[in-house]
């Protein structure tokens, strides 16, 4: 809005420009300056965070020193990986995307009570998983194909790996981890957007949405899984490190470019250095086989 001085008489009239403000630029969920929780709100839901993220990661670590690394499916039928795949993305996903999450679930909590709030935070949370466990379902598919390509030809793996980083490396550079990524950073608008949805089903269509966004800032970073194994836990906490600070950092954009990069860098190296391969590499034979 601009304003205008009406002039003294003494006092010669000037002509008052109107200043152009800046669109202004949304915090992030955590951001200071205010975000999208009050701050008693906010260490709340990071207690829940740690409630729910911490038995995730215990059990993903548990079943991953269980099973080792190794190429392909790791001889799991899809059931059971799509179980496990859950478990492994609510300990690496949770910590980011949950100030959004608890802030629709706090609308949910203010429109409806009892048996209605509860089956409407089901659908939400439902819906946010049902898009992860369809990206999963893909995740299967591809490891059971380049295990069997590893298991028919062991130095296909390099050329695999070289192809994952590369994949990797183009999609973090390009226009879709971008806009992705901006919806993560800045999902006020969106929760806005959210709050529009007709009925039914709102909430599923609301975890749907943004679940699909989510996977679209993710996704290449989830193809690194298949060189560097998908029961990795090193490679599963760096990843969902550089997750955790390309959504809430403020310089998160350029995170995700210099990883990109990294990939890339990654991927020129693959075919020649079998270490940075350990997802691709067929294991010993046992001595039954010997």
């Amino acid at each position: 809005m601009v304003s205008w001085k009406y002039p003294q008489e003494d006092t010669p009239m000037r002509t008052t420009r109107p200043r152009v403000f800046a669109p202004s630029r949304s915090p992030a969920p955590t951001g200071a300056g205010g975000g999208l929780l009050p701050k008693r709100d906010l260490a709340t839901a990071w207690l829940l965070v740690v409630l729910i993220a911490a038995p995730a990661w215990a059990l993903t670590i548990g079943q991953a020193r269980d099973m080792g690394v190794e190429p392909g499916t790791m001889g799991m039928a899809l059931p059971v990986f799509l179980l496990l795949w859950v478990t492994m993305m609510a300990a690496m996903m949770l910590p980011s995307m949950a100030p959004v999450a608890i802030t629709w679930v706090r609308g949910i909590g203010r429109q409806s009570s009892g048996w209605t709030r509860a089956a409407r935070t089901t659908e939400f949370v439902g819906g946010y998983l049902m898009v992860w466990t369809a990206f999963g379902a893909l995740a299967y598919a591809a490891l059971a194909l380049t295990g069997d390509l590893v298991a028919d030809r062991p130095t296909a793996g390099r050329w695999i790996g070289f192809t994952a980083f590369l994949l990797a490396g183009l999609y973090q550079l390009g226009p879709l981890k971008h806009v992705c990524l901006r919806h993560c950073r800045d999902p006020m608008s969106h929760l806005v957007r959210y709050a529009g949805f007709r009925r039914p089903a709102r909430d599923l269509r609301v975890g749907l949405h943004h679940g699909a966004y989510c996977v679209g800032c993710c996704a290449g970073l989830m193809v690194v899984l298949i060189p560097l194994g998908v029961m990795n836990v090193a490679a599963m906490a760096g990843l969902a490190l550089v997750i955790f600070v390309e959504k809430l950092w403020s310089r998160g954009p350029l995170l995700s470019r210099v990883v990109g990069m990294a990939f890339l860098v990654l991927a020129v190296l693959a075919p020649f250095q079998d270490w940075l391969l350990p997802g691709l590499r067929d294991p010993m034979p046992s001595m039954d086989g010997m």
